[in-house]
């Protein structure tokens, strides 16, 4: 106590920002020290401030120390900077050093700065160096799409139906910007449908598949994807529907309902005609009743000019009453004629 009340102001406080520099030191070792150790003792060299620097940067240092401990014992140079960039970068560092690890046990070229733009690009750098490794098979349709089948129509209006399987490698070289495996899946059914509908006969292709095979083969569709294609092999061929007689009987009974409407059409206008035919008839006779009315005018004009006599008009009527019974008479002789 003597002591401390001798020291002056200025004393104590050097001596409390000692106390809190070593208690903050204490807490720093406390926390990096296994962390450290373990990295010391597998080989890799880290440093505390590295560690803290880390954890100011909000890296998690156990993450980067373990990535760095697997990559040394596997054989694989990388550096804390790279991997702690990568992860800044929002990549997946524990990914990407799986993948370099695998990529350098099976001896294929796959540097730290490219494996990292691979997974930056979305890509899982592993799978596609397991798939380079060990070659995928992808189903053609792709099950679960809603098809099971790829269908198409021979060129004798047979329908078949076909499901392939496509044996991929990834390509590292093109895993950046390639298409993806739904492209692989388009093409080869676009191929198989264009090898199908060029095909004369639906026998043709069920006598040998693997003509299917071949052409779609010959068209390259691993360019420009991020896989190479090593096989491509037809796991079913069925047949489905005739087509062609579908069609013709579809365009018989079109034909037959345009010729059901053109007769309806040819007899509306019949009867039509029959309709205007009957009204010209009404019309003529009415014509007839007029001049017909005209007669006794023509008569009366007759008497009062003195054109006619009474004598001349007696006789008419008696001529006329002659004519109208020899037609009675012979409507009767007609009704009485056996049939």
């Amino acid at each position: 106590m003597g002591v401390l009340a001798n020291m002056s102001g200025f004393g104590v406080l050097m001596m409390v920002v000692l106390g809190i520099g070593l208690l903050v030191i204490g807490v720093i070792v406390f926390s990096f020290f296994g962390i450290w150790l373990e990295g010391r003792l597998s080989g890799v060299p880290i440093t505390f401030s590295q560690l803290v620097g880390m954890r100011l940067r909000n890296v998690p240092p156990q993450v980067m120390v373990k990535s760095l401990i697997t990559a040394t014992k596997a054989g694989v140079c990388i550096t804390v900077t790279e991997l702690e960039a990568h992860f800044l970068a929002g990549g997946d560092v524990q990914n990407v050093v799986a993948a370099l690890i695998a990529a350098n046990k099976a001896r294929i070229d796959l540097p730290f700065q490219k494996a990292a733009a691979i997974d930056l690009a979305g890509r899982d750098v592993l799978d596609a160096v397991k798939t380079s490794v060990n070659p995928k098979v992808i189903d053609c349709p792709r099950l679960g799409s809603g098809k099971t089948t790829v269908e198409a129509v021979a060129g004798d209006g047979i329908q078949l139906k076909a499901k392939a399987r496509v044996t991929v490698r990834a390509n590292i070289e093109r895993l950046i910007g390639g298409a993806t495996e739904e492209t692989i899946i388009a093409r080869v059914g676009e191929g198989i449908v264009t090898c199908i509908g060029s095909s004369k006969s639906h026998k043709e292709v069920l006598e040998n598949p693997d003509i299917i095979s071949h052409r779609v083969l010959e068209k390259g569709l691993d360019t420009g994807t991020a896989f190479e294609i090593l096989s491509i092999d037809i796991a079913d061929v069925d047949v489905g529907r005739n087509i062609g007689a579908q069609l013709q009987a579809d365009q018989a009974e079109a034909d037959k309902k345009v010729a059901q409407a053109m007769a309806e059409k040819r007899r509306a206008m019949a009867i039509a005609q029959e309709q205007e035919m009957k009204a010209k008839t009404q019309e003529n006779k009415a014509l007839v009743v007029l001049a017909e009315a005209e007669i006794p005018k023509a008569i009366a004009d007759s008497f009062r000019q003195g054109n006619l006599g009474i004598m001349d008009y007696y006789r008419m009527n008696n001529v006329q009453a002659d004519t109208d019974m020899r037609r009675s008479m012979s409507k009767l002789s007609d009704n009485d004629t056996p049939k």
